[in-house]
């Protein structure tokens, strides 16, 4: 997991969200997400700088478009979001959920 992977999933583990059990490095389909709740069929994404250069937004944006034709909610965030504004992040998860 990278550093900010660690950081957002000390706040996922152990159903910390409304009693929600989410999963890391999940497969779903020929995937594998970074957290998952099925749940509430949430996917969250964090996204490295990598995403944000041409090639990596297309695949995401194909990897999103699989996932809401399985019905299946994608919440994407950057490293840097997490690590800066862990706290908004939080509460578009529970808002979601």
């Amino acid at each position: 997991m990278t550093e900010a992977e660690k950081h957002l999933w000390s706040r996922l583990r152990r159903k910390q969200l409304k009693e929600c059990q989410f999963y890391r490095q999940k497969i779903i389909g020929q995937y594998i997400v970074d957290f998952y709740c099925p749940k509430a069929e949430l996917v969250i994404e964090l996204d490295g700088g990598q995403h944000y250069e041409e090639n990596g937004r297309e695949k995401d944006r194909l990897r999103d478009d699989a996932m809401t034709r399985m019905g299946i909610k994608v919440l994407r965030f950057s490293d840097k979001e997490v690590f800066e504004n862990i706290g908004a992040i939080m509460e578009k998860i529970w808002s979601y959920l």
